[in-house]
């Protein structure tokens, strides 16, 4: 909607040449005509704009541009890294631990199993990217 909408300014002539013709005391009802003018013209334009937008997204979806509508999903890279990042966290008590517990061979069975959980996620998550691309 243009601030210099020719049809609007006209209706605000309209509105104060009725002000100075009337009076004051039908300024308040002048104002709300004008105003519920100027709301119908807004909720025009957001209609027009929101249809438009609707359309766009029809369209894209029907182009087989399936993004899906919402808040982005974290990438694959994002998840496999972040896992890797969060089992190194807990590595570090986790191999305190062990090694205080069972010496060399509590240390080098909790580092067995990190490196077992994080070989499990990478193969998972190169299972379902194999499945996906089958479908």
């Amino acid at each position: 909607m243009d601030a210099r909408d020719p049809e609007l300014n006209r209706e605000l002539s309209a509105t104060l040449q009725a002000r100075k013709d009337l009076g004051a005391e039908y300024e308040s009802e002048l104002i709300d005509s004008f105003m519920e003018k100027v709301t119908d013209r807004v909720d025009s334009h957001v209609e027009q704009r929101v249809r438009r937008e609707l359309a766009q997204q029809q369209t894209s979806f029907a182009r087989a541009d399936r993004r899906p509508i919402g808040p982005p999903q974290p990438s694959a890279r994002f998840a496999r890294y972040g896992f890797a990042g969060f089992s190194m966290i807990l590595a570090i008590p986790l191999s305190a631990i062990g090694a205080s517990q069972a010496g060399t061979a509590g240390l080098f069975i909790s580092w067995a199993g990190i490196v077992g959980v994080n070989l499990a996620q990478g193969l998972s998550s190169v299972w379902s990217k194999s499945r996906q691309d089958a479908d």
